[in-house]
């Protein structure tokens, strides 16, 4: 029997969206919990270097993989327009090509971040205390990145689908199995931050395996041994892919810099800011998870050409984002200095940890006006707007805002000038969303990847 799977083409838009976006929800929160669950026992077991080694480490992943998580979103934009279009040879067709193409570079990638792991935390200036223990970390989970890119490869293919809720059992036994075998390996085992590693990629393997095995088996979606695809699909995944892997690139290449400011002032607040970090990451679910959604739901809508649907949709989840955004961080705010508190005891560390959490809280809801309206351009397939976009946030706003308050203000800074960057950020989604050509680039994309020549041609 098949999983459900939902047609955001009709009924009810805020229902939908709410039914559709907690299990995504819950999935984000159980996905950052993987980090906040390394960050608990290491920060407790083995003190403030190990880390800032597993902070700095999650950056660099976050940064290598980038490239292979922009086409990741290409992904969800393509097969949930042809899932709204009802063309599922069309589907079929772009699924077997973006498993080739992202598989390949998936270990590719493996490869060039395991060799060049030493070389990469030095660049970004790791304090020598924290540099063997973060290559270490950092090299282990290198070796088994395939299977964190490839469950959560297959989650992406069954929102794009409709259904949000059987993504959540993957992350679930993966979450589950990290935090059972953390202990075990850091401590019972003494393998240290070692052990943090290989119970993460022990909990991703296994995650990937049921994963596979229950979208083909019980969810119906056709994956299969892949072959070299049509030349239409290169084209797309150029045309597409490539903008969304530099856009993800431009985002952690921007977050780097921005580690750079954070590790000159030593690694008391390099700590800190891991800790506020893990924090952050729960704020910025609300934004995630709707980012998403938007990106589903307004893609269904675009492949079956329903332009009035797809911008109430966007009204919707815009209201519905900054009302959740304000109460969490209102919540976060008021208890920053305990949260900060369950990664490391150290007075200074906390002291910062707390101070940057309690400044950037109530800026969460200008970014998620951005994660919401730049999901609905995604969903149309204007990924190098979006990275123009992105070009700006990080590298013309949120850095050298970061750097710049950071000068004048000290490390207290660093919050104030990312929060200023979301502000203006949010003016510049809002201007592209009302006046960029994002529908017109859906056409293209629509006329390479469809196999139906009898889809509705509704006008703008």
């Amino acid at each position: 029997m098949k999983a459900e799977q939902l047609d955001f083409t009709q009924g009810p838009i805020l229902k939908k969206m709410i039914i559709f976006s907690w299990p995504i929800f819950l999935s984000n929160g159980l996905q950052s919990s993987y980090q906040l669950i390394d960050s608990i026992w290491v920060g407790n077991l083995l003190g403030a270097n190990a880390l800032a080694a597993i902070t700095i480490s999650a950056t660099v992943i976050f940064t290598i993989l980038s490239f292979i998580i922009g086409l990741n979103g290409a992904t969800l934009t393509v097969i949930s327009q042809r899932k709204g279009a009802k063309d599922e040879k069309g589907l079929k067709e772009s699924l077997n090509a973006f498993v080739f193409v992202l598989g390949t570079l998936t270990v590719l990638l493996g490869f060039i971040g395991f060799f060049f792991s030493g070389a990469i935390l030095r660049l970004l200036g790791t304090p020598e205390p924290v540099l063997p223990l973060a290559q270490s970390y950092l090299q282990i989970n290198f070796v088994g990145i395939l299977f964190l890119f490839g469950y959560n490869f297959i989650g992406t293919v069954l929102r794009a689908m409709g259904d949000s809720r059987t993504p959540v059992r993957f992350i679930f036994i993966a979450v589950l199995l990290n935090a059972a075998l953390d202990p075990l390996f850091i401590h019972v085992l003494n393998l240290g931050i070692d052990g943090a590693a290989y119970a993460t990629i022990v909990a991703q393997g296994t995650a990937f395996v049921y994963g596979l095995w229950f979208s083909i088996k019980k969810a119906g979606i056709p994956f299969q041994v892949p072959t070299w695809p049509d030349r239409n699909y290169f084209i797309v995944l150029f045309k597409m892919g490539l903008p969304a892997g530099l856009s993800m690139m431009t985002i952690s290449a921007g977050i780097l810099a921005i580690m750079s400011v954070v590790t000159s002032y030593g690694e008391d607040v390099v700590a800190g800011f891991g800790a506020a970090q893990r924090l952050d990451s729960y704020i910025m679910l609300p934004a995630l998870t709707l980012g998403s959604a938007v990106n589903s739901m307004a893609g269904q809508n675009i492949g079956a050409r329903l332009w009035k649907r797809v911008d109430e949709i966007a009204k919707k989840a815009v209201g519905l984002i900054v009302v959740v955004s304000f109460i969490i961080s209102l919540i976060v705010f008021v208890s920053a200095r305990p949260l900060i508190q369950m990664f490391i005891q150290d007075e200074q560390t906390v002291d910062f940890g707390t101070m940057y959490v309690q400044t950037i809280a109530f800026f969460y809801p200008f970014l998620g006006i951005n994660f919401v309206l730049n999901g609905v351009a995604r969903a149309a397939g204007a990924m190098f707007p979006i990275l123009m976009l992105n070009i700006i946030s990080f590298w013309l706003l949120r850095y050298p805002l970061t750097a710049l308050f950071s000068h004048f203000l000290g490390e207290n800074g660093i919050a104030v000038g990312m929060g200023v960057s979301f502000i203006v950020s949010s003016f510049f989604a809002i201007g592209y969303y009302f006046h960029g050509n994002w529908r017109k680039i859906s056409e293209d994309i629509a006329e390479r990847t469809s196999k139906d020549t009898t889809r509705n041609k509704e006008k703008l």
